[in-house]
């Protein structure tokens, strides 16, 4: 079933979409060469419960009962890692990697989710353009989300902006409905068709969120049960907002 969020309900998410905003900030600025995945996790746990919020990733089910719940506070994926890395002390950040850190944080009731992909120290031109690529197919799918619009408009937008560059969407894996619950409906792929899917209606929050390889768009799971890697070992970014769907232009709640 698709929320459609009152006035007053917009008011209290964007307040857990400022501290996920915030709180990509403090990585941001602390993620360098030498600091570990564990250090980076414990930073924004204490900062997000310092603000009122509620670190949403940590202790979510794997849905696998031999698969134990997510650890952690942030999903930290590096290189090759796609999404839901789990930090932990003896990863530690290198010179020239990039670094993908997807965060969900609950307050109020609802929820915000965002991600980034970080560039640390000396990284390739490649790397750059990956990343870079990344981000601005997120803003090319969001001049699709409007009132009145579908779901594969803003599928299309990405996917074919990906494609340009010679590089893959993952499509194991998609953006989604969000508020009272972290995954709500609809789904929003980062591939599709222009006029299909569930149509966009003023209220809706969504996160939309490409998830782009540099090479094959094949993906592997780890041992971990949660650790999602390119096939081939290429590169792959991540770049999400929580956004609001308006009459016109969609708003991004968890940009500061």
């Amino acid at each position: 079933m698709i929320s459609i969020k009152s006035e007053r309900e917009i008011e209290l998410m964007k307040e857990a979409c400022k501290i996920a905003a915030q709180t990509q900030a403090l990585v941001e600025k602390n993620i360098k060469p030498g600091i570990s995945t564990y250090d980076l996790d414990k930073m924004a746990e204490e900062f997000i419960k310092s603000q009122g919020g509620i670190p949403a990733q940590k202790g979510y089910p794997s849905g696998v009962s031999e698969i134990p719940d997510f650890p952690s506070t942030l999903c930290i994926s590096i290189n090759d890692e796609v999404i839901h890395g789990i930090p932990n002390k003896k990863t530690i950040i290198q010179d020239g990697d990039i670094v993908s850190v997807d965060l969900v944080v609950l307050k109020n009731g609802f929820h915000g989710d965002c991600a980034r992909t970080y560039l640390v120290g000396t990284v390739s031109e490649e790397a750059k353009r990956l990343v870079e690529v990344t981000k601005q197919a997120f803003f090319e799918g969001i001049k699709m989300a409007k009132d009145g619009n579908r779901v594969g408009d803003i599928s299309c937008a990405i996917e074919e902006y990906v494609n340009k560059f010679g590089y893959s969407v993952v499509r194991e894996f998609q953006g989604h409905g969000i508020g009272r619950q972290m995954h709500e409906e609809p789904g929003i792929p980062n591939y599709g068709k222009k006029g299909k899917g569930v149509r966009l209606e003023k209220g809706m929050t969504i996160a939309v969120e490409p998830m782009v390889i540099q090479k094959k768009p094949d993906i592997l799971e780890l041992e971990d049960g949660w650790t999602i890697v390119t096939e081939d070992g290429s590169l792959a970014a991540h770049y999400e907002n929580t956004i609001l769907i308006t009459e016109k232009e969609a708003k991004v709640l968890t940009i500061i």
